[in-house]
């Protein structure tokens, strides 16, 4: 499955799983008046409304290539993971307020406290799945924003299991657990938009990717048996993808025509890196040495042997 197909069809299954099981919370929670679960209803409507922001989010992103963006729309998925971050943001707020207002009216009891204790197991088991299946997908196609819905969800498995244990507590007599569990489940949403907003700000920012990931594109540079030094790498990241530009040092005497095949043999390797959109590479003749007159560690040449010669 391509990418465009394999994207919209998660975002369509995230959002329908969430719209299904802020029906079944609120329904138990009209039925019981379990803050717990009243909670995680207002949770997973939150997931609800942001999925559907996460669908059509990626329906732009996965839109191709046009005069307008010539890169394609990709970079507009932080701002889709952002705005996920926004609702889980409200959604905390909202829970941790309804938390504090019951603690402070004493708690809840026990009414009902099978089907309260029922549908937040199933609701941890489905978000369980759902990140399971979400991490996946982001990870085979370099997806900010369903990393940031497996994040989310991750996370919607720990506040499911808070607040069971609060609906179980009160069906023993303790009714304060319950909006104490409201308000560790607040706690947890609130923690996974800060996760969200950390995770998608180096992709707005142009950040540099992980030291693995720069070694791996000098790696490939240096394996052309044409290229006697690397130098002057310089990686950021353009939305979730990451653009390269490098100097590579090849024998001052080959032709323009050998040249440029060494080049574009450069570029291809390194642009079969999965994160890896762009690559620009200037050619340096070896012979002058131009890596010594920079210095520092942009001026390190990093020869065949894996070696570094400071200037």
């Amino acid at each position: 499955m391509d990418r465009v197909a394999a994207l919209r069809r998660v975002g369509l299954v995230v959002l329908g799983v969430n719209l299904l099981l802020a029906l079944a919370k609120g329904g138990v929670y009209l039925s019981t008046g379990s803050i717990a679960v009243g909670s995680e209803a207002v949770n997973s409507l939150a997931d609800a409304v942001y999925s559907l922001v996460v669908v059509a989010g990626l329906y732009l992103t996965t839109q191709p290539p046009d005069e307008v963006h010539p890169h394609g729309h990709e970079r507009i998925e932080p701002f889709v993971s952002l705005f996920v971050a926004l609702g889980v943001f409200a959604a905390g707020g909202v829970v941790l307020w309804q938390a504090l207002e019951a603690a402070l009216a004493g708690g809840a009891s026990g009414h009902d406290g099978p089907l309260a204790a029922g549908v937040l197991a199933v609701g941890a088991v489905a978000k369980y799945l759902l990140y399971r299946y979400c991490r996946r997908m982001a990870a085979t196609y370099n997806s900010p924003a369903l990393e940031a819905t497996a994040l989310d969800n991750r996370a919607d498995i720990l506040t499911a299991a808070a607040a069971l244990a609060g609906v179980l507590g009160a069906a023993a007599g303790f009714g304060v657990l319950d909006p104490l569990a409201g308000a560790v489940v607040a706690l947890g949403i609130l923690y996974t938009g800060v996760e969200i907003v950390r995770d998608n700000l180096n992709y707005l920012v142009g950040a540099a990717p992980s030291d693995e990931l720069q070694a791996e594109i000098v790696d490939r540079a240096l394996a052309h048996p044409e290229v006697q030094g690397v130098h002057d790498v310089v990686a950021h990241y353009v939305g979730p993808e990451v653009d390269v530009s490098l100097h590579i040092e090849i024998e001052g005497e080959r032709t323009v025509s050998e040249a440029h095949d060494i080049e574009t043999a450069v570029v291809t390797a390194i642009r079969d890196i999965d994160e890896v959109d762009d690559v620009f590479v200037h050619l340096d003749p070896r012979e002058l040495g131009e890596w010594k007159e920079e210095g520092g560690e942009n001026g390190e040449r990093v020869d065949l042997d894996g070696s570094t010669d400071a200037s």
